[in-house]
Order: structure tokens, then sequence, then C-alpha cells
């Protein structure tokens, strides 16, 4: 077997040699060969394809890869990218403009351009309502730029942030502290400011919600029977919110607190608390001459004035 295949090598490479190949008419398919010998022929008969000479290939054109422009903000774009952003502010894309503004600032600090970015910067955070980035950054310029013609308007926004997250009475009420001390800050660094009534009016509505939270702690006890806390925590409260809207109502409370807080007490100390809710009554009467309260509660004090007069007569015998 052996000799054959040399043979047959042999045979084929005359071929090449003489140019004749195509002489050789025997059909290799049809010889009884072992399939890995068969494919070494085919191979033998096969061109690669790094054997064809460059002039007859096909050559692609390599596609220039182009590099794609970075977005980032730089000096060389900020003109371009401080105009986008201004055109975003002006057609209240607040959100598309404040990304922008946010890479701006820190390229523009020491230029007279600065402060003008951050004012514009808070404002979109404002806009969109996120209250609380508005705040920083509305703060952050009025610290920093204080000498600027935006200071004050910066400090009073800063404000109007702070008392937006003040949240409902019935939660904490941390913020609304906050705004309350930020406002007063306000009053004292600029006392001719264009912007006092907004913050007088501000000022009283965060009150007012700390004095609601506290009147309904005062109801609470009042409603529960823990007459002698709702006693103390309405004197307390008049003395903190006697300004509130709810101060009348306090007064009302506390007569009718102090009438049922003397008719369950023991005999000694009835007298002193029928006599504690006749002269709520009467500051009430004084306070708030005009009060709806006086009508709903004339009734306890009149049967307090019935029961001192009682236990005086009793007292005499």
């Amino acid at each position: 077997m052996r000799i054959i295949y040399k043979l047959l090598i042999i045979t084929i490479l005359l071929c090449f040699a003489q140019g004749n190949l195509w002489a050789f008419g025997m059909n290799y398919s049809k010889i009884s060969l072992p399939e890995a010998d068969k494919q070494w022929l085919y191979w033998e008969q096969t061109t690669p394809d790094d054997t064809i000479p460059d002039k007859d290939k096909k050559v692609k054109p390599k596609k220039i890869k182009e590099k794609k422009r970075s977005r980032k903000v730089t000096f060389e774009t900020f003109q371009e990218n401080y105009d986008k952003a201004r055109d975003f502010y002006n057609r209240e894309l607040f959100l598309s403009a404040a990304h922008l503004f946010e890479e701006l600032y820190p390229l523009s600090m020491g230029t007279p351009i600065a402060d003008t970015i951050l004012f514009l910067f808070a404002d979109c955070y404002y806009q969109n309502r996120d209250y609380e980035m508005a705040a920083f950054h509305f703060k952050e310029y009025a610290n920093r730029y204080t000498g600027t013609d935006r200071a004050e308007k910066a400090h009073f926004q800063a404000i109007k942030s702070i008392a937006q997250l003040s949240p409902n009475y019935s939660l904490d009420q941390q913020e609304t502290y906050y705004a309350i001390e930020e406002i007063t800050l306000f009053i004292q660094t600029y006392p001719n400011s264009q912007f006092m009534q907004e913050c007088n009016e501000l000022l009283d509505l965060m009150r007012n919600k700390l004095a609601k939270k506290e009147f309904e702690i005062l109801k609470l006890y009042y409603n529960t029977e823990n007459y002698k806390s709702a006693q103390i925590l309405a004197a307390n409260f008049l003395k903190k919110y006697s300004y509130s809207e709810y101060a009348d109502d306090a007064y009302a409370i506390l007569v009718k607190n102090n009438f049922e807080y003397a008719k369950k007490s023991v005999e000694t100390k009835q007298l002193e608390r029928y006599h504690a809710c006749m002269d709520e009554f009467k500051n009430l009467q004084i306070n708030y001459p005009d009060s709806p309260f006086i009508a709903e509660v004339q009734k306890y004090a009149d049967e307090a004035a019935i029961k001192i007069e009682k236990i005086n007569k009793k007292a005499v015998k």
C-alpha cells in the first residue's frame, strides 16, 4: 500500500512539473484511499486565499471611525454650553438647564459670570420644585456673593424653599423651626427689605402651624379627660401663641376644662377650680370680645357661678 502511495505522489509531482496536471485523468476520488489522505489531496489542489496576488484581491476600503465629540463641558465649549443652558432656562426646561449649569459653575469660579450661573442653577431647582436643593444653593449664593444685587433675593428664595419643605402640622416640625430661624435672620439682616411683607406672612404661617400642632394636643388632653395636663398645656399655649387663630378657641377649651375639672374634684378643690373657670371666661371676653366661642362657653361660666354660690353658702352654715 505504501508503494502505491509513493507512486501516486511521484506521478502528481511530475504532472505539476510538466504543467500538464490536466492530463492526469485519473479521478482520485475513485481511488480507495483513507479519508485523511483524500482530504490531504483536496487541500493540495486548492489554492489558499493568501496566495492570490494582491492585484487580484478585492480590497475593501477601511472605515475610518470618527471620534465622538465629548458632551462634557470644557473651557473650549463653555460659551456654547452657557448659551444652551440659558436657552433651556428661558424655555422653562429647568432640569436640562440645571444639568448644564452644574457643569458650568466650577469652570466659571472667579469670573464675573459665576454668580449668575449659581443663581440660575438654584432657581432651576426651585422652579422644578426640588426645594431642598434650591434652598441649599440659594443659601450658598447668599453666603458667597453677599455684595451682589441678588444676595437679598437669593436669601429670600432660600427661605421660601425651606418653608415649602415644612410638613403637615401632625408631622415632625424640624423644617418649620428651621424656616422660622431663617426668616428671623433675614429680617435682622435686611430690615428694610422689599420682601418684608412676604417674610412676615411666611413667619405667621410657620408659627400657626406650630400652634395648630399644640392646639390639637390640647384638645386631645381635654377630650380624654386629662384635665390637669390640659390646664397646664393651655396656659403655655396662650403664652406662646396668643396671636394665633386658635387662641380664642384655646380659651374656650380651658373654660370647659376647668369646669369639668372642678366638677370631678374633691370638695376642698372645687371652689378654687370653679373660680379658675370663671377667670378664663373673663379673659376670653377681654382678649377676644368678638369671639364666637363666648356664647358657646357662657353656660359653663354661669354654672360655675351657681356652684360657687352654693359652696359659699354651705361653708357659712
